[in-house]
């Protein structure tokens, strides 16, 4: 339910959205329904839409006027959410949009790229690299995304994919996480080895 709404359009908007039910979606935005209410968690019908993977709604609601950059109460927003948990297509529309906040940050203090690298979303890494998001924004635990992907990657072929991106959009290959181990030191360190020379043939230390 909403936090504070009276209408019955705000209402059924949120109902709406939790279902997955486009057609109520399209019906409560014509009775008037506030694009952007938020549930008593602080999420908004795209919030919902996003968590649910719901593109069509997702894009009736972005026609409809409705902000990717509001955030709940965990301090996520339906961009950084998309981008985290590799929601594409939701996360192409709202970039179409031109109104997604490429420096928002999530709880950690993280950019969308962070956790899509390390969640292991190459798409969605390549999508968002495509923009002018900072390559190499340091999140609160003192990781980048290429860090994240080293760290918290597995050494694969997704995360190793991943680290070949960042490397080719040029991102920067030295940033030491908080005890100065730099991402090739992390590669070494795991056994990496595949990822430990795309960084050493791309001049890391």
């Amino acid at each position: 339910m909403p936090q504070a709404s009276d209408s019955a359009a705000d209402r059924a908007l949120i109902v709406a959205a939790i279902n997955g039910d486009l057609a109520a979606v399209k019906k409560a935005l014509k009775d008037g329904a506030t694009v952007d209410v938020r549930d008593i968690r602080g999420r908004t019908s795209l919030l919902i839409a996003t968590h649910r993977n719901e593109p069509a709604i997702a894009r009736v609601l972005i026609e409809a006027g409705a902000n990717p950059n509001i955030k709940d109460n965990i301090q996520d927003s339906a961009f950084l959410y998309a981008g985290a948990e590799g929601r594409n297509a939701i996360l192409k529309a709202i970039l179409d949009t031109g109104k997604a906040d490429l420096a928002s940050t999530n709880r950690y203090g993280g950019t969308a790229l962070i956790p899509a690298a390390h969640h292991g979303h190459p798409e969605t890494v390549k999508i968002l690299l495509r923009t002018a998001i900072d390559k190499d924004h340091v999140n609160n635990l003192g990781w980048t995304a290429l860090l994240e992907a080293v760290i918290l990657g597995d050494g694969g072929k997704v995360h190793t994919d991943i680290v070949r991106m960042l490397v080719k959009a040029r991102a920067s290959l030295n940033i030491a996480d908080r005890d100065g181990v730099t991402p090739l030191g992390h590669a070494k360190r795991r056994g990496y080895t595949e990822i430990a020379k795309i960084l050493s043939d791309a001049g890391a230390k």
